[in-house]
């Protein structure tokens, strides 16, 4: 199993944009076959560090994850919903279990 993380700082960072944000990730389930379990949350610390936003998802393997990355939901809805309010992301992949 691949567990993919992404943080995410928006532009503008307010609790109502943040929160959409949330929806709009989590909107995916049920509607991309790839994913296994899926979890997104708000920061809440506001620290100088902090990301907005945390998205993850366990997909079965690579294969999976790429197509994941390619599934018609994902890329009309969520990403380009994700790439106009972040400022910045970072992204972690990693085999668990």
């Amino acid at each position: 199993m691949i567990k993919h993380t992404v943080c995410f700082k928006l532009k503008d960072n307010s609790a109502e944009n943040c929160e959409k944000a949330k929806e709009v990730l989590l909107s995916m389930e049920g509607k991309v076959p790839q994913i296994k379990s899926i979890e997104a949350g708000v920061d809440f610390l506001h620290s100088e560090r902090s990301y907005d936003v945390i998205l993850q998802v366990v997909v079965e393997d690579e294969q999976a994850l790429a197509d994941y990355q390619k599934d018609p939901y994902h890329c009309s809805v969520v990403k380009p919903h994700m790439h106009a309010v972040r400022e910045t992301s970072v992204a972690v992949d990693c085999v668990i279990g």
